[in-house]
């Protein structure tokens, strides 16, 4: 068995049991503790596990969480940068669509700036800035109030408001996790609420998210798997992922961060 067979394997047992042990994958793969041990270190610094002594556990315990946008900013740069690039080509030019915020969505920003006729409704001041500085008249950006969060994002009862009275064609939604039991989350309570409010307001969803926001869960719930009419995510997502997630989404498109157009 291939190294990325094994891997792929270790983490549909630990989505299964929510924990393995070193000794119990020796036997059952017929390696050396070694070779588990490497298995597992490429698994956690991909953010797809948590090592513990003996073995690993689940990311999937809630978590409330929260890098700062700069440090969140370096991580996964050229998957962010293929998803971005794909997502940017279902913007159609002189249409309205929201932003949520989160350094995928600043990516993707960075490739709308040429969409002539866009409106933009964001709550993001990062994604906000990204538009103000390429100085085009024929865009307009529009920015929700609120209180600011760790990752720059501006959510409350104020952006709440704010969005109850828009509506837009497309909603392209960053997040801090997904998982098949509690589908798209953020480790931030304000924050889901004013995901919940941008999600009501558009006509389709669009999820954008790197491969290690797999088996993540926030303390919050935004959407089920279910709401997304698209999911845009890496080719380093597991192939039993993939396989979960076509069963809830309509539409997964798989990029490649060599090959942006592979799929």
């Amino acid at each position: 068995m291939l190294a990325r067979q094994r891997q792929n394997t270790i983490l549909e047992m630990i989505a299964d049991q929510g924990s393995v042990r070193v000794a119990t994958l020796v036997r059952k793969f017929g390696v050396s503790d070694m070779t588990i041990r490497r298995d597992l270190e490429v698994l956690a610094a991909q953010g797809l596990i948590a090592k513990v002594h003996g073995g690993a556990t689940s990311r999937d315990g809630s978590s409330t969480e929260e890098p700062g946008f700069v440090t969140k900013s370096g991580l996964q740069a050229a998957e962010k940068e293929a998803i971005a690039r794909r997502a940017a080509a279902m913007v159609a030019p002189n249409s309205a669509i929201a932003l949520s915020a989160g350094t995928t969505t600043w990516t993707l920003a960075r490739q709308l700036v040429d969409v002539p006729g866009l409106t933009v409704v964001t709550n993001s001041i990062p994604v906000a800035d990204v538009f103000h500085q390429s100085g085009r008249s024929d865009q307009t950006v529009v920015i929700v109030g609120g209180v600011r969060t760790p990752s720059d994002a501006l959510v409350g009862p104020v952006a709440v408001a704010a969005l109850r009275s828009l509506n837009v064609d497309m909603l392209m939604l960053g997040v801090h996790g997904i998982s098949p039991r509690v589908g798209f989350t953020t480790p931030n309570l304000l924050e889901a609420e004013t995901n919940h409010a941008l999600v009501r307001a558009a006509r389709r969803l669009v999820v954008v998210a790197d491969h290690t926001k797999w088996g993540l869960i926030g303390i919050s719930t935004i959407a089920q798997l279910g709401d997304a009419d698209t999911l845009i995510m890496d080719t380093g997502l597991p192939q039993e992922a993939r396989d979960q997630l076509s069963e809830h989404i309509e539409e997964l498109v798989v990029v490649d961060p060599v090959d942006p157009a592979a799929s």
